[in-house]
């Protein structure tokens, strides 16, 4: 079930958080950005794990915070050149290979309920024509709420379909 809300994501009543990221990214642009100034106990989670295991893009990683919070870093983007650069642009491909992933994981961690962005439309620079397929083929199959948050309106609580 995928539905199409406009509001603040960070009050989302949703179960998780996935957002469109890259390897070792920085967390200085758009919605990871805001991420890294409510959780940046994530960021620092997040670059520990790129170090550890060199990820490519393509790939997803889950954080769980101590409030209960989860985030689902989608490595949507190619990584910066170099440290303190900004990622590189996003590709259709990588996007695809991430919600594959982003499927597992919401199927093995048993998430209840999922909020988004317009992944990979942003910073990432892609056409959301082109996204919003990749995300019905990979995340419609579920039987969870997916809400994905079209236009952002900072401290508006959206109504959140099938979660309220």
């Amino acid at each position: 079930m995928i539905h199409e809300v406009s509001g603040d994501i960070l009050l989302t009543k949703a179960q998780a958080i996935a957002h469109g990221v890259a390897p070792n990214d920085d967390f200085k642009q758009g919605l990871a950005h805001v991420l890294h100034e409510q959780w940046p106990a994530m960021v620092k989670d997040f670059r520990h794990w790129c170090h550890q295991s060199n990820p490519k893009p393509g790939g997803a990683w889950i954080w769980g915070g101590p409030d209960g919070h989860r985030i689902i870093n989608l490595l949507t983007q190619e990584p910066p050149k170099s440290a303190g650069q900004h990622p590189g642009p996003a590709h259709l491909n990588y996007v695809n290979h991430a919600l594959k992933d982003l499927h597992k994981i919401l199927k093995k961690e048993k998430i209840a309920s999922l909020a988004m962005p317009k992944i990979a439309t942003g910073v990432g620079n892609l056409d959301w024509n082109d996204v919003l397929p990749l995300i019905e083929k990979h995340l419609a199959p579920l039987s969870i709420p997916i809400i994905i948050y079209s236009e952002y309106h900072a401290g508006v609580q959206a109504k959140e379909p099938a979660i309220e």
